[in-house]
Parts: structure tokens; C-alpha cells; sequence
């Protein structure tokens, strides 16, 4: 009861500590994060902060918890989250977020935690290529640019969709000056990164 009346009598500050509280719980980085890119962790956090989706949980459980939340689908937007199922190589799913459409089969992708960098695992990487490869074209399986083959991975991965936030996306999404090229030909010419 006297809680209620504190906060009763001052909801100004008691919305503003509570607004600080959700803000810094959303955008927390490691210290050691300058930027979205410097990021080391898990694929969800990185994904939320990207696209500024408001989900958690594990990355496979995205698509289910974003019905009636968020408008979803099958086709690729800039700054939509792209759920990948989860299978036995992807036991807790893959989320990341689309960063530019290169054509109709191709595009790319800002993630976290897919390639190893210096040896491990939860880096950031930015513009990656994703290819389709469903039969129907409707991006419902995709091959992913994998650094530690310098090429796309052998492995076809199962996707739910597409979710489309409604607010913006991270500046750092995209880079200057994508490599539109190799994407194409990673996704067209079988191993032309070896």
C-alpha cells in the first residue's frame, strides 16, 4: 500500500525510472560494444536491437509469437526479421535481419552469431548472402554465406518467414557499399570462394 502511494505522487519520475529501466534492457550492449557490429552474443538479442522487434525467446519460437503482434510473411522486406526453423543443426532456430535484396533469390542479411571470427562463435556480420533455393521460390529453404567456408555453407535451412517491424532499424544494418557481385555469385557459381 505505501508503495502505491509513492509512485502515486510522483508518476512522472516513477514513468521516467521505468522508461530508463526498459530502454537500457532493450539496447544493452556488452561494454565493450561501440556499435551494433561489435557485438558478440546471442543471434535474438542482436536480431531485437537490429529491427527493433519486440520478441524474446528462443529464435524458433519468433514466428509463432509474432501472430497478431506483427504482420509476417514470405517475402523479403529491408529491416524484416527472417525466422529459421529449428531443426538438429539449429536446435534453438536462427533469427537475423534483412539488410538489402540483391534479386529475387538473393539478398542479404545482418546477424549474430553464425561464422566464427578469430575462432568463436556470436559475432556480428554484416551484409551476408542468403539464397533461396525452395523449389516454389517463396524462400521457405535458403543456403547462408558461412566465413568459415568463404562460401556458402553446405547445409539448406528451413525458414518460417519474413516478420516486418513497424519502427525503425539499426543505422547500422547495411553497408556503405555492399558487395552485390559476390553475392550474386556466391549464390549462382558453386564454389567460387575456394
Amino acid at each position: 500500500m505505501r508503495r502505491a502511494r509513492l509512485t502515486s505522487r510522483r508518476p512522472g519520475r516513477f514513468l521516467a525510472a521505468t522508461l530508463l529501466v526498459v530502454a537500457s534492457a532493450i539496447t544493452a550492449w556488452p561494454a565493450q560494444a561501440k556499435s551494433l557490429l561489435d557485438y558478440v552474443g546471442q543471434c535474438v538479442p542482436f536480431a531485437r536491437a537490429a529491427s527493433g522487434i519486440q520478441i524474446y525467446g528462443d529464435a524458433w519460437t519468433w514466428w509463432d509469437q509474432a501472430d497478431g503482434r506483427y504482420d509476417r510473411g514470405h517475402r523479403p522486406k529491408v529491416g524484416s526479421v527472417i525466422v529459421f526453423a529449428k531443426t538438429s543443426r539449429l536446435r534453438l532456430g536462427h533469427v537475423a535481419v534483412v539488410s538489402r535484396i540483391v534479386e529475387r533469390r538473393v539478398l542479404m542479411l545482418t546477424h549474430a552469431n553464425w561464422s566464427r571470427q578469430n575462432g568463436e562463435r556470436g559475432h556480428a556480420e554484416q551484409d551476408v548472402t542468403l539464397y533461396d533455393v525452395s523449389p516454389a521460390n517463396d524462400w521457405s529453404s535458403v543456403k547462408v554465406w558461412f566465413r568459415d567456408s568463404d562460401g556458402l555453407g553446405g547445409g539448406i535451412y528451413p525458414v518460417e518467414g519474413f516478420i516486418y517491424g513497424k519502427g525503425r532499424t539499426a543505422t547500422e544494418l547495411t553497408g556503405r557499399d555492399p558487395d552485390f557481385v559476390g553475392a550474386l555469385i556466391d549464390a549462382y557459381v558453386p564454389d567460387a570462394g575456394r
